[in-house]
Order: structure tokens, then C-alpha cells, then sequence
């Protein structure tokens, strides 16, 4: 295959802006497409935010298999399962559980730590050559288990992980505290607490903000905002996408970087991805006297805290298959009293502002789709709950793929 010259990047979340920055650095003309008006709008906009480096656990796992019965009957709080009868969907979830052996778990778990690793080098790198406004800090990470059981397989986990650029820490309530005081008013129910000391966060639509003005700024990037994509034309010689106002616009290479939409456009051209929609919740409140500076993630309650610039980002729930992106009032006011129930002073929960939803891309072994299955298409798509995480790292892995 030739080396592109240019590129249309489909997507501006913080997927598709690293993208953009992996080929524009390597000189290639890169077209930024999005049909929201602004970078990252959508599943980048309010995530958790944090770069999650070394929890790279696949969702498809045996503790979550034992569960399904629960899950099936809406028993799990903060899971919930949509059935639909769609081919689509139900091959997704025949694939899932086909992951949730321990083989197949750690195999996942492995793969996904390779990219965020990868990630969190190529994003080192980025921090250190552009002054970029994100509010990116090494804010170290906490995981905290309620039952020794979680705590058991969690240790074992840890050991699974074990190698070079890996550094966590199995600790107890008392030496969490030590270095959280936060944890201290949820210490009763706690097991145990594995700490990562150099996880990081940052302002995830900050930061696609910041990319696209750099791509604009040191290398000329055009994008279009408020274009949606109709279609896609694709020829040996050359390819095109054709948007919502008519306008055809051409490149040697069209990058599909669209999230949850993720095969919209390639099912036209007979490529079918595994990927569905998880919606997941966010709101941001104002730091209070017991917030965490460390990034803290109640494993059992699914639910994690951040400290940003603005206050304590808090995200969690996860509905599997839906893919409505309006704000559901009740599982909102789930999240809030969930992340009250873990940390009852770890933010203003009553001042909650910014109510959010978003769609993860969901693949059923939790690991991204990147390839180059036509001369003029590749995508980067499929990133699931660690979008955020891998993005820099996907965005590299893309880039070696067109331009070895």
C-alpha cells in the first residue's frame, strides 16, 4: 500500500484529535470531520477522566458471568442490560460471554495494558514537547474493595499484570488513608486498596480543545464542524466522504474515528465491527473538605472520583445496549446517591452541575478495533470505557499502520 499524503479523520473526540496529531506530526495533510459543533461533544466529553494506565481489566470476565442471572433481572444497580431483538446485538452477546473465561480474561486484560502502556509513553511525550491546557497532573489512583473476595482476585490480578512499567501497590485501610485522608470516612467498609502512584487525569474535552488548536495552529489541519457524514466513496485511487450539505471532500485515506457510530459508515463497504453502545453517567460538584486528590474507583459500587480544576468529576454506571444519549433523571440520581453511599464527603453532592451522558464503544473482548482493511480506509474505533486512556496509544499503533 502507497503512504498517504492526506487524510480525513471522521470523528474529533479524543480518539479521532490524536489521530489527527500522530499523522499531522508525521507530514501528513490531515481534514478533521465531526457533526458536533466543537471537538470531543460526545463520549469524550465529561468521562471520568482519568488515564487509567494499569486498569485495563476486561469487562467480559468469570465474576461477571456468575452475576448474569442478576443482571438479566435488573438486580445490579449500577449494570444495567437492554434486550433487543437484534441479530447485531445478540452476536455481540453471544461473543461477550464467550469472554468470560479466565483464559480469554486474561488474554483481554494483557492486550489492553500493552495499549494503555503505549499510551501513557506517547502522552508523556505530547505533555513534554506542547504546552497544552488539560489539567493533566499525575494524580496516582486508588482501587478500593469492599469484600475479601473482590480484594482476593484483585491481588491476583496485580500479580497477572506484573512487569516492567507497572508499579501498584497492594495497601490497607490504614495505609490508604496515610496517603488519601479522603478514604477515611468510607474506611469502615473497606477490605483493601490497590494503588497505582503514577496514574494521571485530565480534562479530557480540554484537552481535544487543545489538540485541535495546536492541528490548526502548527500544521494547517482544516476541520468541519456541525458535518455529519452520509457516506463514503472508495476507489483504488482515491477516496471521499460526502457530507450532510452535499459537499464532497477527497484524500488518499479516510479514518474512521466515530465511537459508538462505528460502523455506520464501513457496513457499506462490507466491513462489520462488534461494537455497541454503553451509556454511562457523570456529573461535576464542587470539591468539599473530605474530596480525594489521589483518583479514587469503588470497584464494587462501579462508580470513580476525580479532582479536576473545576471540582470532583464523578462517572460511573454502565447500560449495556442503549444507545439513547438523553439524560435518564432516575439513573442519574442513582450515580449521585451511590458515590454519596461511598464517599460521603467526597464532594458537594447537593451543588451537582454538569449532568452528563455518554456512549461508550463497546468491543466484546474490551479491545479497540485498529486496521487497514482497504487502501483508502482504515479506523480506530472500539475503545470501550478506556477511550480516554488509550487514545494517544491507538492513535501511534494507527499511524505505524499507514505509515510503516
Amino acid at each position: 500500500m502507497s503512504h498517504p499524503r492526506t487524510a480525513i479523520v471522521i470523528g474529533a473526540g479524543v480518539v479521532g484529535v490524536s489521530s489527527a496529531y500522530a499523522l499531522a506530526r508525521r507530514g501528513v495533510e490531515v481534514t478533521l470531520v465531526d457533526r458536533r459543533e466543537g471537538p470531543a461533544m460526545e463520549a469524550s466529553h465529561a468521562n471520568g477522566a482519568q488515564l487509567s494506565y494499569l486498569y485495563t481489566d476486561a469487562l467480559a470476565n468469570p465474576a461477571l458471568l456468575s452475576q448474569l442471572p442478576k443482571l438479566a433481572f435488573g438486580q445490579v444497580p449500577a449494570f444495567r442490560l437492554q434486550w433487543r431483538v437484534d441479530p447485531d446485538y445478540l452476536r455481540w452477546l453471544g461473543a461477550f460471554l464467550a469472554n468470560c473465561t479466565a483464559a480469554r480474561f486474561r488474554r483481554n486484560t494483557l492486550a489492553a495494558l500493552q495499549l494503555a502502556l503505549e499510551s501513557q509513553v506517547a502522552m508523556e511525550e505530547l505533555a513534554s514537547e506542547h504546552d497544552l491546557e488539560f489539567g493533566y497532573r499525575t494524580a496516582g489512583k486508588m482501587h478500593v474493595y469492599r469484600s475479601a473476595r473482590a480484594w482476593r482476585a484483585a491481588q491476583e490480578i496485580a500479580a497477572m499484570k506484573a512487569q516492567p512499567g507497572v508499579v501498584q501497590h497492594a495497601l490497607s485501610p490504614a495505609e490508604a488513608i496515610a496517603i488519601e485522608p479522603a478514604l477515611e470516612a468510607a474506611a469502615g467498609g473497606i477490605v483493601g486498596v490497590l494503588h497505582s502512584p503514577e496514574e494521571a487525569v485530565g480534562d479530557p474535552h480540554a484537552f481535544a480543545c487543545a489538540m485541535h488548536d495546536l492541528l490548526v495552529r502548527r500544521w494547517g489541519v482544516t476541520a468541519h464542524f456541525d458535518r455529519r457524514v452520509e457516506r463514503l466513496d472508495l476507489s483504488d485511487a482515491a477516496a471521499a466522504v460526502i457530507l450532510d450539505n452535499g459537499e464532497r471532500l477527497a484524500a488518499d485515506i479516510v479514518i474512521d474515528c466515530t465511537g459508538s457510530e462505528g460502523g455506520r459508515l464501513l457496513r457499506a463497504h462490507g466491513h462489520r465491527l462488534p461494537i455497541i453502545p454503553m451509556k454511562g453517567y457523570s456529573f461535576t460538584a464542587p470539591a468539599a473538605s473530605g474530596s480525594p486528590l489521589v483518583s479514587i474507583t469503588d470497584v464494587g459500587a462501579r462508580v470513580v472520583f476525580t479532582r479536576l480544576e473545576g471540582g470532583i468529576r464523578v462517572a460511573g454506571l454502565a447500560d449495556l445496549g442503549n444507545a439513547d444519549r438523553k439524560i435518564d433523571a432516575r439513573r442519574m440520581e442513582i450515580l449521585i446517591d451511590t458515590a454519596r453511599a461511598s464517599l460521603p464527603e467526597g464532594a458537594a453532592y447537593g451543588e451537582a452541575t454538569g449532568l452528563w451522558c455518554g456512549l461508550r464503544p463497546m468491543t466484546p473482548d474490551a479491545t479497540p478495533r485498529i486496521a487497514r482493511p482497504h487502501p483508502r480506509l482504515a479506523y480506530n474505533l472500539g475503545h470501550g470505557m478506556l477511550g480516554w486512556t488509550m487514545a494517544m496509544g491507538s492513535a501511534e499503533r494507527l499511524a505505524r499502520l499507514i505509515l510503516p
